[in-house]
């Protein structure tokens, strides 16, 4: 079949533009890769045709510089402009700029994306195409008194939204008239922080909320499809975490009369391309044909798209391409059937045990499970930085039944090593794990009322322990005379650190080819122990079952850092070197340096202060330890480069103090 362009730029970055680019260089179609400072080195770069430099690692300098990227395609021939999500994306102005350059945007008219970009008109115009819109205000009053006495019309509880932008930005639940006007106010300062724009909407706030979207797609010629649902209703702070399809307890009667209304709200706006129809459902029961209600449009690819792609069969981005170049949808609803279910879980450089702070590191080690399919932008030995959003991956699998599928994606949750920051991995897979979300039982509230059980931690396996030492130790009982003593067996102490614990721990090497792991709560005898890369097995104890790690091991500011994916859960260990923390705060004397990455806890410090040699200036939290930093000498200080909350990278400079002038 012959190729819709001869060249595409993808004006994204990370996982979607890699996801872009395996598609366009199967179809036959060279890419022009666009990067910043940070991602000069970045996957995406690497696996394009050409690339093109836009400017520093700030987004507003590069990724949202439509001229800089408009100029890149043009400079290097590419006939069309894929925007991913996110960035560029949504803009209308972009795409104008586009078409005027002579070029095809991968994705709708301009007129679409502006009708469909403040929810407020949206729902007014989805009103008339007869889809059904949640009750509430969506007129052009803004004033208090307005906004108040239409929730009392609506009755409470009711949700305040902001009329522009998403991502749960400018939102507030309203419980009682009394708390309305404070909740108004911050939902208007938030709204109009994110988005410029103050305006907002007042709905009817649904009980059991589950969130259903339709993935719908038309062309040039007036043809439009839907791709079935997808079910994101396990979310945090409005954001999805987990999302699947078909949804769970759906019925070809509410099928129909769902996907039905997202056709009907796609033709309202002569709809061409990709785009998804929110829906919010009624979760206290069954679904229902009358029980759910238009939220909102995204006129792009989602986000979770591969879940669609799984159960349909079709790649999604070769139906944009396609489409794009001015052709008929590939196939016709008739010819669309769901096979089989398929989950997507989104893996991100964060702290669940924080808040979900997002966190920045190197990947000194990543490795995916072969039991999904692993949508990555990264690679091991990639960073993640604090400019962009810190997805690792979204792991997708599929299967014959929910249940199947489900079971695939938590072992492959468990599988999945990433050695160099914090992630999501051990919550998702206990989200995965759960008892009600394994029987259906999902709406948007579950992570908040089961997040205690989704974070605990894993106890550290002793045998975990006994690995790492073998890997960070250079251990090799087979080797000859390995424990040969004249007075005894050899024995070695070592010491590893685990959330703020330290770990003695004492290895002897009877002689006999087995390793002794004494000085935890029971000693631990490893025999036949075998090492393959980063994956280390031993048989233990007298039953001889054979334990599994996939171990990583790096050099570090204080230390040896071993990361320990054992038993389906990875933990941080830290084998620390007194002299190597010395040499390092020595080797600085002008400047403190975080040690590793983690989260700024407290600073003392204050610019111009004078302090002495030793005063504690910062407080660094790592692997749940806390780390004071103290001044290297006695001096001021004459630059703060962190604030309190903050996730910092392992190297980065902290503190700067006056040069002596020595």
């Amino acid at each position: 079949m012959t190729p819709p362009f001869s060249k595409l730029l993808i004006a994204n970055r990370g996982e979607i533009a890699c996801r872009i680019i395996r598609t366009a260089k199967r179809m036959g179609v060279k890419t022009v890769a666009v990067y910043s400072d940070a991602d000069r080195n970045a996957l995406h770069v690497e696996m394009a045709d050409e690339a093109v430099h836009i400017g520093p690692s700030a987004p507003a300098e590069s990724y949202l510089d439509g001229a800089k990227i408009i100029a890149g395609a043009q400079a290097t021939g590419a006939q069309a402009i894929h925007p991913g999500y996110g960035f560029l994306s949504e803009n209308p102005d972009f795409v104008e700029a586009v078409e005027k350059a002579g070029l095809t945007f991968v994705g709708p008219s301009s007129s679409a994306i502006r009708a469909m970009g403040l929810k407020d008109a949206a729902k007014r115009l989805m009103e008339q195409a007869g889809v059904p819109v949640v009750p509430g205000y969506h007129g052009e009053a803004q004033e208090v008194v307005v906004l108040a006495a239409k929730a009392n019309e609506i009755g409470y509880p009711v949700l305040i939204k902001a009329r522009a932008g998403g991502g749960g930005k400018g939102m507030r639940k309203v419980d009682t008239a009394k708390e309305f006007k404070d909740a108004l106010a911050a939902a208007k300062r938030e709204a109009k922080s994110a988005f410029g724009d103050d305006k907002v909407l007042v709905e009817k706030f649904i009980a059991s909320p589950r969130h259903i979207e339709v993935q719908v797609f038309g062309d040039s010629q007036g043809n439009v499809v839907h791709l079935f649902e997808r079910d994101c209703s396990l979310q945090r702070r409005h954001q999805k975490v987990i999302e699947e399809a078909p949804a769970p307890g759906m019925t070809e009667e509410v099928r129909a009369a769902m996907t039905e209304a997202a056709v009907r709200a796609a033709q309202a706006i002569d709809y061409s391309g990709a785009g998804t129809i929110e829906f919010i459902a009624d979760g206290s029961g069954p679904l229902r044909p009358d029980g759910f209600w238009f939220m909102e449009m995204n006129t792009r690819l989602q986000v979770e798209h591969p879940v669609t792609e799984a159960i349909t069969g079709q790649d999604l981005v070769e139906w944009q391409l396609r489409v794009a170049a001015g052709g008929t949808l590939p196939l016709s609803q008739e010819q669309l059937s769901i096979s089989g279910h398929a989950f997507e879980a989104r893996l991100y450089a964060e702290d669940p045990a924080n808040g979900f702070l997002p966190a920045t590191g190197t990947l000194h080690h990543l490795v995916f499970s072969e039991a999904a399919r692993n949508d990555a932008g990264v690679r091991s030995g990639d960073a993640i930085t604090p400019f962009y959003d810190p997805m690792i991956a979204k792991v997708i699998t599929q299967g014959e039944t929910r249940q199947e599928a489900l079971g695939r994606l938590a072992t492959a949750l468990r599988q999945t090593h990433v050695a160099g920051t914090v992630t999501n991995a051990a919550f998702l897979a206990a989200l995965a794990e759960h008892e009600g979300f394994a029987n259906g039982e999902v709406d948007t509230g579950l992570i908040d009322r089961e997040i205690g059980s989704l974070i605990e931690s894993a106890t550290l396996p002793e045998t975990a322990i006994a690995l790492a030492a073998v890997i960070v130790l250079g251990i090799d009982p087979a080797a000859r005379l390995a424990g040969w003593r004249l007075w005894g067996p050899a024995s070695h102490k070592v010491r590893f650190v685990h959330e703020g614990e330290v770990l003695d721990r004492q290895f002897v090497l009877p002689g006999d080819g087995s390793v002794l792991l004494e000085g935890g709560a029971v000693p631990v005898r490893m025999r036949d122990i075998v090492r393959d890369g980063a994956r280390v097995s031993a048989r233990i104890g007298a039953g001889g079952e054979r334990v599994t790690a996939d171990i990583a091991a790096w050099s570090g500011v204080e230390g040896t850092a071993v990361s320990v994916l054992s038993e389906g859960a990875a933990h941080q260990l830290l084998l620390p070197d007194p002299l190597a923390v010395a040499a390092h705060h020595g080797e600085h004397g002008d400047a403190i340096l975080a040690p590793m990455t983690g989260i700024v806890r407290a600073v003392t410090a204050r610019a111009g202060a004078a302090v002495d040699k030793g005063e504690k200036l910062i407080v660094l939290e790592a692997m749940k330890m806390e780390t004071s930093l103290t001044a290297p000498r006695a001096g001021l200080v004459a630059e703060i480069f962190c604030a309190e909350g903050e996730t910092v990278e392992g190297g980065a400079i902290l503190i700067r103090f006056e040069e002596t002038g020595e």
